[in-house]
């Protein structure tokens, strides 16, 4: 049968240990390292000393890769795929005991002794000695730790099943890397002739509200989409006010109606979107000047569950209209009351409206190059650049100023759910009974996880015409920032998410609940693998 490596609690929990201490915060050179460390882990385990042909590495963006490994069973056709991410946050807010974040045992000792110093639940959960505190103990190395488990429990025990898994990078800033492992799934699919039966991922369950210690199961995940705009105003001499208008006053009409705007909130199952809210507001000539600033840009976060990018444009167009019309109100009074002209009125452009504008004025060839020189620029993330073309072309259109330009920024999740899919109602009916069977732990469904996941990239929808509103006014579309939303659409099987209990993501109180990811959560995950062989073909 081979050498037994991660089967029991204490194996995993050092599996665990193992896999944290490989840091690796998004962009950095632990995270580019991290797929080679696991391949040269994979390649101890026997069966794929035989079939190394079976574990590959794969290209992502910005010297990034994903790992791909494959259990192949001579007779099956049906196959999980196992997805993970191996990126984390930061670790700075961890203070002077950073050195010990990825050292799970070390630090949860550690903190034990000095307890009182935290918050009164993080305390009382270090003083239980019931949870491991950690950097991606919870977010989500568990879950990839829980896949590897389950490989190697097929392999021992031929299970006549596939399982691919897949673990990728940069799931917490624009989900580079599952991206790109889209077509890739096609490709695997076809080389080796399997039947996707099964999206699985292991993110952790959690509250969003932090003070409740159900178990979750998920059928499906929240999208999410960034909508910006670029505040263009007219210039002028802060001793003139009126004769410009400053787009940190356009912005601001924008941002209140925004901000907590109920309109945007979508309800499925009983469950709500969170409210959007405004990620980022700012002038984009950041330095002192006695001139009126004229050019702002802001980001505002806007959940999914059914919508659309072409429905969230049309509410977005919407909103932005009726900021304008309150800005032109307000200055055309003040403008009347002082008897000044004023210097415009603020419309609304989509991106695609201005793109189509610059390119008729300027020409093809030179919009082309305006877009190529932000790239060659390197300067500022995704957002920034977005932005920074926006602005661009309307320096080229200063015509059409005052204006609010509205685009989409990186990155866009779309929601997925298959909480009516018969497979998974069966799966969760399974696994509830099993759970207070066997552990006496009460299972609840929640139909949309809530932490955002790179689920969101299988089980593509196929509204082209949604498609093609976000391509039309995304300013990075293709050259930087692309969805293979085809290749999506191919994805047909289901997804379901079951993790690990934790709490704190992001925080420096991260914590895994030990008995629920080292005793529970494997014999679930196991049960599902097991409904999934008896499924025909």
């Amino acid at each position: 049968m081979g050498k037994i490596r991660w089967q029991t609690p204490i194996q995993l929990r050092s599996l665990l240990n193992e896999l944290v201490s490989w840091k690796s915060v998004t962009l950095t050179e632990g995270e580019r390292r991290f797929p080679y460390k696991l391949r040269d882990l994979l390649q101890t385990v026997s069966y794929f000393q035989k079939y190394d042909q079976y574990i590959s590495l794969h290209h992502a963006d910005k010297g990034r890769k994903f790992l791909t490994a494959l259990y192949k069973h001579p007779k099956a056709v049906n196959t999980v795929c196992l997805i993970s991410h191996f990126d984390t946050v930061n670790t700075s807010e961890y203070g002077k005991v950073e050195a010990l974040a990825t050292k799970p045992d070390q630090l949860t000792k550690v903190w034990a002794d000095s307890a009182k110093e935290f918050p009164p639940e993080a305390a009382r959960d270090l003083q239980s000695g019931s949870f491991i505190f950690g950097r991606g103990t919870m977010d989500m190395k568990m879950g990839l730790a829980l896949h590897l488990q389950l490989m190697e429990k097929a392999i021992l025990n031929h299970w006549p099943i596939n399982l691919l898994l897949l673990t990728v990078p940069d799931e917490e800033v624009n989900s580079s890397g599952m991206r790109h492992a889209v077509p890739i799934l096609l490709d695997i699919q076809k080389k080796y002739g399997l039947e996707y039966k099964l999206f699985l991922n292991s993110e952790p369950v959690f509250s969003m509200d932090g003070n409740n210690d159900d178990y979750f199961v998920y059928t499906g995940t929240i999208g999410k989409i960034l909508a910006a705009a670029l505040f263009f105003g007219k210039e002028a001499h802060a001793g003139e006010p009126l004769r410009g208008l400053t787009s940190s006053y356009m912005a601001s009409c924008l941002t209140k109606i925004m901000e907590w705007n109920e309109e945007f909130q979508e309800s499925q199952f009983g469950e709500k979107t969170p409210l959007p809210i405004t990620l980022q507001q700012r002038d984009i000539d950041l330095q002192y000047s006695t001139q009126i600033p004229y050019r702002s840009s802001a980001l505002y976060n806007i959940f999914l569950m059914k919508r659309t990018p072409e429905e969230v444009m049309d509410l977005f167009e919407k909103t932005a209209k009726r900021a304008a019309v309150e800005c032109n109100e307000r200055y055309r009074g003040i403008c009347e009351k002082h008897g000044v002209l004023p210097a415009g009125e603020v419309k609304v452009l989509r991106y695609q409206q201005l793109f189509a504008y610059a390119k008729n004025k300027l020409g093809a060839e030179e919009a082309g190059k305006i877009i190529a020189e932000i790239h060659a620029a390197g300067e500022g993330d995704d957002r920034e650049k977005s932005l920074r073309i926006a602005e661009r072309f309307m320096f080229h259109c200063q015509e059409l100023a005052p204006a609010i330009i509205i685009l989409f920024a990186p990155p866009y999740y779309p929601a997925v759910n298959c909480s009516h899919h018969p497979f998974i109602q069966k799966c969760v009916s399974k696994i509830t009974e099993l759970a207070h069977t066997k552990f006496q732990l009460p299972v609840k469904q929640c139909h949309f996880f809530n932490g955002i996941c790179d689920l969101s990239y299988v089980h593509g929808e196929s509204s082209q015409s949604g498609w093609e509103t976000y391509e039309k006014n995304s300013p990075l579309w293709p050259e930087s920032y692309y969805i293979p939303f085809p290749e999506m659409a191919a994805l047909k099987a289901p997804v379901l998410n079951i993790g690990p209990f934790g709490k704190d993501p992001h925080k420096r109180t991260e914590r895994l609940a030990i008995k629920n990811a080292f005793e529970e959560t494997p014999v679930l995950l196991e049960e599902v693998i097991r409904l999934t062989w008896e499924e025909e073909v």
